[in-house]
């Protein structure tokens, strides 16, 4: 969604800066897109037409944070890279949190979003409640941003685009080739996501919060179980930060017959060169 058009409000309330040419920084096939959790954040600057991202930085936070401090800290790492001297083509902000559900199509309407969260979500009377529509799906994401992110972007960069996780996430899972069932888990220091698809039908998402390797191995086997998944067919694909060799690949391959890390396609930026791939898919995703 755009601020301020669109359904969004008109308005809503490394340590050394990178030298990039001032004239290559300003080409209008440059994007910006801000991803901002409570277990941290990030940013990446990408050309579209060369396929390449110019450059990219992260904050991983060690507790669980707020709203308020994440919005300090994103204003660091902004003016440490000095992204508010330069203009861009397109700016995007992804959202990463808890507050959010999805709802088929069929049963949505835009005059109930607060009837969608209010089951699984504390609501208060302030919140700003919103929503993405995920193309060529039958499913629209309602959830609550961060205002305060919002209101500081927009002073920074003017209109820009907005989505939750979940919905740029989804998106690109759907065009991954599901002919049988496959589960998905994206993992992140501290939260995991779980998607199972077949073809283009999504028979489950969801996003935890881990601790443990065990706790990690207990919610994807519990998806198992709950779909009736047969732990020697179903392909388990890890992809995020995790690699062959990680704790987290072990143990599940301990009970899991086929785990693989995977790499999803992406239409905008292949993701072969190794210092590319800790840049978070949801950021590349969404430009």
């Amino acid at each position: 969604m755009l601020v301020p058009t669109g359904t969004g409000p008109q308005y809503m309330t490394g340590e050394t800066p990178i030298n990039i040419d001032t004239k290559e920084y300003n080409h209008p096939y440059k994007k910006l897109s801000i991803q901002v959790g409570l277990n941290g954040l990030s940013f990446c600057v990408m050309d579209t037409i060369a396929h390449k991202v110019l450059f990219s930085d992260a904050l991983e936070f060690k507790t669980t944070s707020t709203p308020y401090l994440v919005l300090k800290e994103l204003k660091k790492l902004i003016d440490v890279h000095e992204l508010r001297k330069h203009r861009f083509a397109e700016v995007g902000v992804v959202h990463k949190n808890h507050l959010y559900c999805l709802v088929p199509k069929a049963l949505f309407d835009k005059n109930e979003l607060a009837n969608y969260l209010k089951f699984n979500t504390k609501i208060l009377a302030n919140d700003h409640i919103v929503y993405d529509i995920l193309p060529h799906q039958e499913l629209v994401c309602v959830y609550i941003p961060f205002t305060n992110i919002n209101n500081f972007i927009f002073d920074c960069f003017g209109e820009f685009e907005f989505k939750h996780n979940s919905a740029v996430l989804l998106q690109t899972l759907f065009q991954q080739k599901n002919n049988k069932p496959s589960c998905y888990v994206h993992v992140g220091k501290k939260t995991m996501e779980i998607a199972v698809l077949e073809q283009k039908s999504l028979k489950l998402y969801n996003q935890f919060d881990y601790k443990t390797k065990e706790d990690f191995l207990y919610y994807i086997l519990f998806t198992y179980e709950q779909l009736e998944l047969n732990t020697e067919e179903v392909k388990l694909r890890l992809f995020g930060k995790i690699e062959e060799d990680d704790p987290l690949f072990e143990i599940c391959y301990q009970y899991i017959k086929k785990v693989s890390v995977f790499v999803p396609k992406n239409a905008l930026f292949s993701q072969g060169e190794e210092e590319d791939r800790s840049i978070d898919l949801t950021l590349l995703s969404s430009l």
